[in-house]
């Protein structure tokens, strides 16, 4: 995705609350997906999936690099969120009634 270029300070900002606003809702869509996984895992270990954690971050990093931004910074922020994401995960797996 290429930004567009801004003419003012604010035109800067109102397009970064737009993105605020996209990146919010496809991290609530990315949530609702890993309810419904849940369903399909039979274990809390299955839950934590620590290969394909791995496998995310790596990707991740790799799309970071390739953007030219800080790998560093994009899996600081994944691993925030991957790990309030399988505490969800779990407690979805135990609201099943999977133990």
């Amino acid at each position: 995705m290429q930004p567009k270029e801004c003419t003012s300070l604010s035109e800067v900002r109102e397009e970064i609350d737009k993105l605020d606003d996209q990146i919010v809702e496809l991290i609530g869509a990315r949530n609702a997906y890993i309810h419904q996984a849940a369903k399909f895992k039979d274990s809390v270990d299955e839950v934590k999936a620590p290969d394909r954690i791995d496998d995310v971050m790596q990707r991740v990093r790799h799309k970071a690099l390739k953007l030219g931004m800080s790998p560093n910074m994009l899996t600081d922020i994944y691993t925030i969120m991957i790990n309030e994401m399988v505490e969800a995960e779990i407690a979805e797996f135990r609201n099943l009634g999977k133990f």
